[in-house]
């Protein structure tokens, strides 16, 4: 199965996290089919960057969103 999920970039302590398209039987920082936006929690306001259409086309194939990718598609209006 296709899932949305995070995939954790960055430094120690330093969080930064990407928004992959991946299998998921892959591990969360394995291969990915496609990256999709950007996650920063460490800024204030966190910087959230999606590609709506992009996002759309995988849900619509059938991807399922974990959880926090779904409450950020939420707040995006994506979902």
């Amino acid at each position: 199965m296709v899932k949305l999920r995070l995939a954790r970039f960055g430094s120690k302590k330093n969080p930064i996290y990407r928004i992959a398209v991946a299998d998921s039987r892959s591990p969360r920082d394995g291969s990915v089919i496609e990256y999709i936006g950007r996650y920063n929690p460490q800024t204030t306001p966190s910087v959230m960057e999606i590609d709506a259409e992009r996002a759309k086309h995988w849900l619509a194939n059938g991807a399922q969103p974990s959880a926090p990718v779904r409450r950020m598609l939420q707040k995006k209006g994506v979902i």
